[in-house]
């Protein structure tokens, strides 16, 4: 039976049923995400994201306009990578901001086809800014649909174009300051500038009404094409709960009250609008700027680079570089990150690259960090002292990158019985099982965070806690967190230092 009479033995055995279909799953989508094994009816986007309305309102018109089998969905780098396993159309994967470039060769090698340029606001308004300008000014006859959510939302939170002023990010901790980073790009207005565009619309995903208008602003876009007149754009303002850190409800409401008024929502004809007010740059050292205070309960005060460490602990390494290795939504990424606030704190130089798939759960991640005492020439590592492996996955793809004499933190009871490694030394931890029984499998991280903290000496446990002090909000999961480092520090000190003498808080250092 084919996918087709599947889908329609459900719907009949629906209308049998007494009731009406109003609305069902498009058949411009592939009944299965074949992406991965398992998962196969659902997305990689995040609760409330608004990729997937956005899909949703682009698919329905393609079936209704009668262009499924016409369409070829052109999608860059960004969290709509994996469009081609949703879309059952003609797919091109193209490089970072290189969409439109690639759309204007298939439309004008298949004027025939429909040619849709799928791109969010770190790809089209950053990388890709010449290209988008240029199709545009040129007045190719593609459609494009430009998802703009204010940040960089696949790799991490980092400032984009389209971010506001005074917005937060990873990258403008100080929001975003129009003197230094300059104001966010209003795209429909830009491009409404340009005399070939035919349609350029900006529309939001903040409420049924908005969404109802940009399902007609998608429907016109497409039928301009269809019809072959022009350049048609449509600017769709989008939450990203995730990365804002707000719920989707929140997140809806914050594109509405926060976004709209500085992107405001029309058919653009050179629509003018009235620059915001220059900020002035905070002249203040970056751990001030991260909101890190000079002492957190007095234990280990925060020192800038280049003044010395904190009496209380003297570094015994020049440099030390750590990767964590495992799955996403095994906190890799998080412990890589109090890593590193912990050598800032402690008058460190320090370094975070993180290394991720598009999943936010699933995944391999993995992360570099490095404490030294001089600046950092760069941030990758290519042999570290130490590996974390939270999976046997990432023991035995980075166990052959450990310096000779390193150490490796392995997550399991006991190494695979084919393992060798005679380069470095192995300390097995059954950390996931430990954490289960603290109450919480998220504490994993923290206690091999302890072992290593007890293992190496590299960092103080007390620095440790003060940082998850910042970071933990609830009451319960900073105590479970907190037994977690020392369930790591004692396992050190139980299995591994045997006989150590105990110094005053307790442990053998």
């Amino acid at each position: 039976m084919s996918t087709d009479s599947k889908a329609d033995v459900k719907e009949s055995e629906i209308l049998a049923a007494g009731y009406q279909v109003s609305h069902s799953k498009s058949p411009v989508f592939y009944d299965t995400y074949e992406r991965k094994d398992e998962l196969q009816h659902q997305t990689h986007y995040c609760p409330g994201c608004g990729h997937g309305i956005a899909h949703k309102l682009i698919a329905e018109a393609l079936a209704d306009l009668g262009l499924q089998d016409k369409t070829i969905f052109v999608s860059p780098v960004g969290c709509s990578v994996f469009a081609y396993y949703y879309f059952d159309v003609g797919n091109v994967q193209l490089a970072h901001g290189r969409a439109p470039a690639g759309a204007t060769g298939i439309k004008r090698a298949r004027p025939d086809k429909i040619v849709i340029s799928y791109q969010g606001d770190g790809d089209l308004a950053a990388i890709g800014t010449a290209e988008i300008i240029h199709a545009a000014n040129r007045g190719e006859k593609i459609t494009v649909f430009f998802l703009n959510n204010a940040i960089y939302g696949m790799t991490g939170g980092q400032m984009a174009p389209t971010t506001l002023v005074g917005q937060k990010s990873t990258t403008s901790p100080w929001g975003r300051r129009p003197v230094n980073e300059g104001f966010p790009l209003h795209m429909a207005e830009l491009i409404s500038t340009l005399e070939a565009p035919v349609y350029v619309e900006r529309v939001a995903l903040s409420d049924n009404k908005n969404i109802m208008k940009a399902r007609k602003a998608v429907r016109r876009a497409l039928e301009i094409q269809r019809d072959g007149i022009g350049f048609s754009f449509v600017e769709i303002l989008s939450p990203c709960p995730t990365i804002w850190a707000k719920d989707p409800v929140e997140a809806r409401k914050w594109v509405a009250e926060k976004m709209i008024p500085v992107f405001p929502l029309n058919v653009f004809r050179d629509r003018k609008h009235e620059p915001v007010e220059n900020a002035v740059i905070p002249i203040r050292p970056i751990p001030e700027v991260l909101e890190i205070s000079s002492t957190q309960g007095g234990t280990a005060a925060l020192v800038l680079p280049g003044e010395p460490s904190s009496p209380k602990h003297t570094h015994h390494f020049q440099e030390f570089a750590i990767k964590i290795a495992g799955f996403g939504g095994q906190g890799v990424l998080l412990l890589g990150q109090l890593l590193t606030e912990m050598g800032m704190r402690e008058g460190l130089e320090v370094s975070w690259l993180p290394s991720y798939g598009p999943e936010m759960r699933s995944g391999s991640a993995h992360c570099h960090v490095c404490l030294s005492k001089e600046r950092i020439g760069s941030p990758l590592i290519s042999h570290p002292d130490v590996l974390v492996a939270m999976n046997e996955l990432s023991l035995r793809k980075f166990a052959p990158q450990v310096a000779p004499g390193g150490l490796i933190l392995y997550n399991q009871a006991r190494l695979p019985q084919d393992f060798q490694l005679p380069q470095a030394r192995v300390i097995c931890i059954p950390a996931s099982e430990m954490a289960d029984k603290l109450g919480s499998t998220k504490a994993t991280n923290i206690i091999l965070m302890g072992a290593l903290l007890e293992e190496t000496e590299c960092l103080l446990a007390a620095t440790a806690e003060e940082v998850l002090q910042t970071k933990i909000k609830k009451v319960e999961m900073m105590e479970i967190n907190r037994k977690a480092l020392a369930a790591g520090r004692e396992f050190i000190d139980h299995y591994v230092r045997v006989g150590a003498v105990s110094q005053p808080d307790g442990f053998a250092y």
